[in-house]
């Protein structure tokens, strides 16, 4: 794996308060190698930003090796719904239907799917659909399934049980529109939060495909392959690791074609110097 410099640096990772962790009792004894001290004031674990940006830049390596060699690249940031979303007891009332941070999940959602497009790579942002990669065959069914009713829909054909369609469309929509166009399991899955995408995570741990997660002082590293010790309760340093990776993945990507397209040039240069046709659509003596 190629090192390169990727321009991290402790200042804005605390610009960023990546170095803010949980309260100091909600803790998981296995983070204890990645934690630098506790806050007194404040009573939480303080992640050890040394050790955020050598994981981050060794992820950052990852992924542009990966892309460079045109493999697929998932990202994982999900919004569930209202009635997925747990919520707070109150002695007073019950339970309050107030969502618990619908508008930070919001916000994570967006970013993710805006930060996949410009990476070009597959993400999933609204819900994580059970057994995705463990029973991948039915997820291929699904995809196909969705492809085609959106085909259906862009022709106008099928006007018959409409309605129908148009749930069903709207269901996968919802699970599968940001892998789509995914014809094989991932290569590499970048995890947002460890403790919101445990199905994800043990689906990756039973497939044995490679994971970076962004990992609090409440989290288990063992569980994936590169942790990135940071603050996951706030939209800035998630931002801020995120832009980080996909500014990877996109010089990865873009290596990757500019070497396909050398190797393209290449081949056509030496099929016309056999006696082939210039042009790949103008069979030769076909004028």
């Amino acid at each position: 794996m190629t090192r390169r410099y990727w321009n991290i640096n402790l200042e804005e990772m605390l610009k960023a308060r990546a170095h803010l962790g949980h309260d100091t009792q909600k803790w998981n004894p296995r983070m204890a190698p990645y934690i630098s001290g506790k806050s007194k004031s404040k009573g939480i674990h303080i992640p050890n930003l040394v050790r955020t940006v050598r994981f981050l830049s060794e992820a950052c390596n990852l992924v542009f090796d990966a892309a460079s060699h045109g493999k697929n690249i998932l990202i994982v940031g999900t919004n569930p719904k209202k009635r997925d979303i747990k919520t707070k007891k109150n002695k007073k009332k019950g339970f309050s239907l107030k969502p618990i941070k619908l508008k930070f999940k919001k916000e994570v959602a967006d970013s993710v799917a805006s930060a996949a497009r410009k990476a070009r790579c597959h993400y999933v942002n609204n819900k994580w659909l059970r057994g995705m990669f463990t029973n991948w065959e039915s997820t291929q069914d699904k995809i196909a399934m969705f492809n085609q009713l959106r085909k259906d829909e862009r022709t106008g054909k099928a006007k018959k049980a409409r309605a129908i369609r148009r749930r069903k469309l709207s269901t996968l929509q919802r699970y599968l529109d940001g892998v789509q166009n995914m014809i094989d399991l991932p290569h590499i899955v970048i995890i947002l939060n460890q403790k919101e995408e445990k199905m994800a995570v043990q689906e990756c741990f039973v497939k044995g495909i490679p994971t970076i997660c962004l990992v609090d002082t409440n989290c288990d590293p063992d569980l994936v392959n590169i942790p990135i010790p940071a603050n996951d309760d706030e939209i800035t340093p998630l931002r801020l690791i995120l832009d980080k990776l996909v500014y990877a993945i996109s010089l990865g990507y873009s290596s990757y074609k500019r070497r396909s397209l050398s190797l393209y040039i290449r081949k056509r240069r030496s099929y016309i110097r056999k006696g082939g046709s210039p042009s790949p659509y103008i069979k030769k003596g076909s004028r």
